[in-house]
């Protein structure tokens, strides 16, 4: 028998200690075999998460601040890859999980690689140029008085080798088309970073479409008319003929919502008619993307097949099927091409095809296969598209629809059946709001993190809108062009004004219904991920543990709520700031910034509210060239001093009143003696760190749009923050 230190093992693990232990250690060898066991019962699921790996890399390539970070990320999924396939190459979980690291490497190379190869030259500062060039496209934006012209200006003009240049109605001049060579006078600029963090970044899109700068032509001349034009430029011009001639047979938002169906340019369609399909949840009819698609290529397939099906010998020889699905599928290139080709009808093209492709073959129409495909077709040649709303609300609209579909409960409820037509009616509608609700549940946390606003009312007015889009204004709108071929279209263009009549008054009513938008200032994106997260779990898993979604899905719209609004906004260029007033809503520094300035600060801000004036605040004092105004932040009370002219402050004035403040904004250098309590947010410090947005409080935050931006090929900036408050005497705030 043992004695001494031998038997201290048997002394320090007694019998209940022991069972304990083996019964966690079991418990732990057991996570495995379970994990294996609820993999093998949703192996026909696992090919679709290799999309969902593929996006993972190309999120993370664009959400990781640098070079270092990527290539860590790149070391970190290949080697989690090359493990498991050495030592878990037998287990299902690890083949998996092995798969889907090497997607996520793949994707975040493809990123890099795609960023890489569009690399060109982009302006680094203002400036007026003077140059020649041969236009690319032209974008007419009546609804704005402008013309947008796409400008490839001369290599002797050392300009990057494509310019965005806006042109006023008035100084349009005859024969502005593509393929024309242009004397241009305007004022340039490089693409715009956000205006602040969390507002829409111009510059990562800009960087992607191959465009150096952007600009406001004082003067334009054509210099030459267009010379022999490739198809490219054939269909644009034709395009642009095609836009105005329907914005001449139906006038106002009716005119400019008919032409965006047809040809994608919504140009034409007034402010307030956009907002109140944005606000209403509709704005998705006016970008022509897979519903639009879908209504086309459903049409010439059913118009075809029932034509062919005439004729007794065409039926009995050849397939009829096939051939309308090829005539579909015709119809739906043509309509890419016709509407710009742009990335997001490309994609529903994409998507139409292979459905085509599947009714050919005998397979059933849509599946979350057929997705998973297009998605991973578009990742592969366009990676930069996943970090844009279009791709990431068209996908998620489909996927909830199919999933939801393809839920074997809800597919008995739905399935036909003999019955009355009031039961029948009943399903159809039922099927109608499940999927309107489905739908709306995927897109609010996307509008909601690009937007900060999503409509609340979108399932119900879409289960008008989509009907009506879809069997009314486009048929009606397809006839009205055909007719005109003989000069008979003005009776159907009058029915799809009455029809488009009836979409804005339901567009108009539920924007301004109480409560119809929900606001949010900018959110996390690590929010943001974990909702994503979770909707994908419950999308793409079949068994129970798709339940599991709800937690990541939970937890982010939470973290994404308890986020609180920022107490101070400032523009990249030191010009503008909101400041959040007592009763929640926000104040201006400038009385005469424009809309747009406006709406970026209110949206990021998640405010609906008009924005006030500063000057009008109580307690502010306002001069000319600038402003005190004192803000109250849990039990601190903070001063802030920005200046808003050009006009320079005297020393003996600047100097003192610096020392007051807390804060100190301006768009110019302030000069070293100028030294607040703790922020200086002049020219010098915004060169570095673009907009900011600032939280006050017991522990004051700062977020910089370089952060978000890091070492990316777009930035404009270094990725350095203010200092921290460090709640030292020296530097403590007005109480």
């Amino acid at each position: 028998m043992p004695t001494g230190d031998a038997a201290a093992p048997s002394i320090a693990h007694g019998p209940l200690e022991s069972g304990l232990a083996a019964r966690l250690l079991g418990g732990l060898r057991g996570v495995p075999l379970w994990v294996e066991r609820r993999l093998d019962l949703e192996r026909e699921q696992l090919a679709l998460w290799l999309p969902v790996g593929l996006g993972l890399g190309v999120a993370a390539w664009f959400a990781l601040p640098d070079r270092a970070a990527w290539i860590g990320f790149l070391f970190l999924a290949s080697g989690v890859a090359a493990g498991l396939a050495a030592f878990a190459p037998e287990m299902r979980v690890g083949r998996a999980v092995a798969v889907f690291a090497l997607a996520a490497a793949l994707g975040c190379s493809i990123a890099w690689w795609r960023a890489e190869r569009v690399a060109a030259p982009v302006l680094q500062r203002e400036q007026l140029g003077k140059f020649d060039g041969v236009v690319e496209s032209v974008q007419p934006l009546a609804a704005q008085g402008l013309v947008r012209v796409l400008v490839a200006p001369a290599a002797a003009s050392g300009l990057p080798p494509r310019l965005r240049i806006n042109v006023e109605q008035d100084k349009v001049p005859a024969g502005l088309a593509p393929g024309a060579a242009l004397r241009l006078r305007a004022w340039l600029m490089p693409p715009a970073p956000p205006a602040v963090p969390g507002a829409y970044d111009f510059a990562r899109a800009a960087w992607f479409q191959g465009i150096g700068g952007t600009g406001r032509a004082l003067d334009v001349t054509v210099t030459a008319p267009p010379g022999p034009q490739g198809w490219r430029a054939r269909l644009a011009d034709w395009r642009q003929r095609l836009s105005s001639h329907i914005r001449s047979s139906l006038a106002g938002g009716e005119g400019g919502i008919a032409a965006a169906l047809a040809t994608g340019d919504q140009g034409g369609i007034p402010e307030e008619d956009a907002e109140a399909m944005r606000r209403s949840g509709l704005a998705h009819l006016l970008s022509v993307s897979g519903l639009h698609l879908t209504a086309v290529v459903g049409a010439v397939m059913l118009l075809t097949l029932k034509l062919l099906a005439l004729s007794p010998s065409l039926a009995l020889r050849f397939r009829l099927t096939v051939i309308a699905a090829g005539a579909g599928a015709f119809a739906g290139i043509a309509y890419t091409l016709l509407t710009g080709a742009e990335v997001p009808t490309i994609r529903s093209c994409i998507a139409a095809v292979l459905i085509l492709f599947g009714i050919a073959i005998g397979r059933e129409a849509l599946t979350l296969r057929l997705v998973a495909v297009g998605a991973l077709i578009v990742l592969l040649l366009w990676p930069e598209s996943l970090a844009g709303p279009s791709f990431q609300m068209s996908f998620a609209a489909i996927t909830a629809l199919v999933a939801l579909h393809e839920h074997p409960g809800l597919r008995a409820r739905l399935a036909a059946r003999e019955e009355g037509l009031a039961q029948k009616a009943g399903r159809a509608l039922l099927a109608l709001v499940l999927t309107g609700l489905a739908v709306e549940a995927a897109l609010i946390p996307i509008a909601l993190f690009h937007f900060h606003r999503a409509g609340l009312y979108g399932a119900g007015a879409n289960i008008v809108a989509i009907p009506l889009t879809t069997f009314l204004v486009m048929p009606l709108e397809a006839l009205a062009l055909l007719f005109d071929l003989v000069g008979l279209g003005a009776p159907f263009w009058w029915l799809a004004g009455k029809a488009l009549g009836l979409l804005l008054g339901l567009a108009h009513a539920a924007a301004t219904a109480p409560g119809a938008v929900a606001l949010l200032p900018a959110m996390p994106s690590a929010a943001f991920a974990l909702m994503v997260a979770g909707g994908l779990w419950i999308c793409l898993w079949r068994t129970r543990w798709r339940r599991w979604g709800a937690v990541p899905i939970s937890v982010g719209a939470l973290w994404a709520l308890a986020v609180p609004a920022p107490d101070l906004l400032v523009t990249g260029d030191g010009r503008h700031l909101a400041l959040r007033t007592t009763e929640g809503g926000y104040a201006i520094l400038r009385s005469r910034a424009g809309d747009y300035v406006r709406d970026t600060l209110a949206e990021t801000a998640g405010s609906d509210e008009e924005l006030t004036d500063l000057e009008t605040l109580p307690g502010a004092a306002c001069s000319d060239d600038s402003c005190i105004a004192a803000l109250a932040a849990g039990d601190r009370h903070w001063r802030l001093l920005a200046t808003r002219s050009t006009r320079m402050i005297t020393t003996a004035d600047l100097v003192p009143a610096c020392g007051q403040a807390d804060i100190v904004v301006s768009e110019r250098r302030l000069p070293a003696a100028c030294a607040p309590k703790w922020l200086k947010a002049d020219r010098v410090l915004l060169a570095r760190t673009g907009g900011l947005a600032i939280r006050l409080g017991e522990q004051p935050q700062v977020e910089t749009v370089a952060s978000a931006t890091g070492g990316h090929p777009w930035s404009q900036f270094h990725a350095l923050a203010p200092k921290p408050w460090r709640g030292d005497k020296r530097r403590r705030p007005h109480r």
